[in-house]
């Protein structure tokens, strides 16, 4: 058996026996291993990997550095959450080869994983936002459910999740207050403005006592604030497309999600003023990084306005 063809077969039982461990050992899933898998292969099948793939760290990051490169027979560059998870796949496969021996050295030590990047995320101006919840202005039952959970959802900043998961008991209307239990259980109460505060009361009164006579789980809290005409719990997924009919309906662009408005929500704050770690507390954020990355999205935004408001710009 040629060196090249030698080398072949150990790279595909390498990566046979490195799938198996993370099936057996580790319990990834299906899906994950199925991305392992298409990761691996797509990296044994490119020009010039097979020979020199167990001796040579420039082998993977000549790979890496092609699929992140326009123009050297790739018809798409990847994206860099793409390559991203794709060199993890490349070093947990060379790891996993040098602790049990099956190449010489720790290629895997010798390139690094490319940098994570911040996507900023994508906020609505405050007249897009007032357009968007005009939309839902319709005096039907569902119309005024529609408008009030809206309302909540930019007035509050809360989750999908979160709102549709609100007990009546989670709810003082006349203190403008919500109780919500966020990622890792963390509780954090949160203001709720008056123009919100009055399209709850509206369904609230009108609209929920009718449709909270087919609820048939747990009352002890009160019941679901948001319900379906069924008397069910709406759910994440309803939520979501009812933000959509809105976004759709204001002739807004599309991609629009209900993250978006809480992402408008706290942009819109601090563009008003308000401090960093009090915008934090009201996301329900564990760690202050992760909303100073909305003083950047501000920033670009100031810089936006300042060019094509500024003379010389």
């Amino acid at each position: 058996m040629s060196g090249a063809a030698g080398s072949v077969d150990r790279l595909s039982a390498a990566i046979d026996d490195f799938l198996l461990h993370l099936r057996v050992e580790r319990g990834l899933s299906p899906a994950t291993l199925s991305a392992y898998r298409a990761d691996l292969l797509d990296f044994a099948a490119s020009r010039g990997v097979s020979a020199a793939w167990d001796s040579t760290a420039e082998v993977p990051i000549r790979y890496l550095s092609m699929l992140g490169s326009p123009g050297r027979g790739r018809r798409h560059v990847l994206r860099p959450t793409t390559l991203r998870r794709r060199a993890a796949s490349l070093r947990g496969f060379y790891r996993f080869c040098f602790a049990e021996e099956l190449i010489e050295s720790d290629l895997a030590a010798r390139f690094d994983l490319p940098r994570q990047p911040r996507l900023l995320p994508e906020v609505l101006s405050v007249d897009e936002v007032d357009a968007l919840l005009s939309a839902k202005s319709d005096e039907t039952p569902v119309g005024i459910r529609d408008r009030a959970l809206l309302e909540l959802l930019y007035a509050s900043g809360l989750r999908i999740s979160e709102a549709v998961g609100l007990d009546l008991e989670d709810v003082s209307l006349d203190a403008g207050l919500v109780r919500v239990v966020g990622k890792g259980d963390r509780e954090r109460q949160v203001p709720v403005g008056e123009v919100a505060v009055s399209w709850l009361r509206r369904y609230a009164a009108d609209v929920r006592p009718g449709w909270l006579a087919g609820w048939h789980g747990d009352t002890r809290r009160g019941g679901p604030v948001f319900l379906s005409v069924r008397g069910e719990r709406l759910d994440r997924r309803r939520g979501w497309e009812i933000l959509v009919a809105a976004a759709r309906s204001a002739g807004l662009r599309d991609g629009i999600s209900p993250h978006t408005l809480r992402h408008s929500f706290a942009t819109h704050l601090l563009e008003g003023g308000a401090d960093l770690r009090i915008v934090q507390e009201l996301l329900g954020h564990a760690s202050i990084s992760t909303t100073q990355l909305y003083t950047h999205l501000t920033g670009e935004r100031i810089k936006d306005v300042y060019a094509r408001a500024h003379p010389r710009a």
